[in-house]
């Protein structure tokens, strides 16, 4: 099972800001320490033509060139940087190959990524640029290039599973049948103004394991009702765990490790190819929130195993 890094690429952030930086070298540290069969890559650049498959050009140009406004650096909340418009480009680069690598085995996936608070022109809550609508639209341009004359188009369906709305995803995709946008998230948290998805499940503060299973339970019905789905985005965000510092949910280990297997074997039961991005995770104890992150690929092994199996 491919999985792509880009943790070597650390922004300089000032003392004491809140976002967990190392969470993604403690990541990759743990996976090739406990799960040896998952094949660790370095992700690749993003290319600007790449990145205007989903952001303007002049919003490219700024965060390549450092011109981006005062607000609108406020607005992402990382100072801007060379490193930090490298890292942006690499964690979409390394989406974009999890996901050519998914639709060629099965499964795959990026340690990072995630990155559902970009609009197309502009970013927000530690979001530069949107690795999942990139990533959408590259596969359906090479989805068309290898099977036009064969076979329909490409459908997407993206199922975010981050504690915050992915309001710069359904932004983007407002108005593309193309792509359906599903998101599960705390109804009074960030972002406080959200955009709407093709199906929003807003959820108390509070909500524990038996409800939360039951709203997705009945999400990925409608899902499946009312659209095909050819191939998902899965943003497995560790934040609805109960120890996470902006969550504000109270799902358990275990509640976590279902949602992922029931996720993964809804795609695997109708043989649609998926790629795992890791969202939001910002737990009082950092080796929480790396440990649900451990657990949703000690599961997606697991299925890239079937994967491989029916495909060998």
């Amino acid at each position: 099972m491919q999985a792509f890094y880009s943790d070597q690429f650390v922004l300089p952030l000032p003392p004491g800001h809140r976002f967990p930086m190392v969470k993604y070298r403690m990541l990759r540290d743990a996976l090739a320490k406990q799960l040896p069969d998952i094949c660790l890559q370095e992700a690749p650049c993003a290319s600007d033509g790449e990145l205007a498959l989903a952001h303007t050009p002049a919003y490219i140009a700024a965060v390549a060139e450092g011109t981006m406004t005062a607000a609108a650096v406020r607005e992402i909340g990382f100072p801007w940087s060379l490193a930090m418009a490298e890292r942006a480009r690499r964690s979409v680069g390394g989406t974009v190959a999890a996901g050519l690598s998914a639709l060629e085995h099965g499964l795959a996936a990026n340690l990072a990524g995630g990155t559902h608070h970009a609009y197309a022109d502009k970013g927000g809550g530690f979001c530069v640029f949107n690795d999942v609508a990139v990533t959408a639209r590259a596969l359906q341009s090479t989805w068309a290039r290898t099977y036009r004359a064969t076979r329909p188009p490409l459908q997407v369906a993206v199922i975010d599973l981050d504690v915050h709305q992915g309001n710069g995803t359904a932004s983007i995709f407002k108005n593309d049948d193309s792509v359906f946008t599903l998101s599960l998230h705390g109804d009074k948290n960030f972002p406080f103004r959200k955009e709407s998805s093709d199906l929003d499940v807003p959820l108390a503060d509070g909500c524990g394991d038996t409800d939360y299973l039951a709203a997705l339970e009945d999400a990925l019905e409608q899902l499946a009702q009312r659209f095909e789905t050819g191939f998902v985005i899965y943003l497995a965000g560790a934040d609805p765990f109960e120890g996470d510092r902006l969550g504000r949910l109270k799902l358990s280990f275990d509640g976590l490790q279902t949602r992922d297997r029931r996720v993964l074997d809804w795609c695997f039961s109708r043989r649609i190819p998926l790629v795992l991005v890791m969202a939001g995770g910002y737990g009082v104890r950092i080796e929480d929130t790396v440990q649900v992150q451990l657990n949703t690929y000690r599961i997606a092994l697991e299925y890239w195993q079937r994967w491989r199996a029916i495909r060998s």
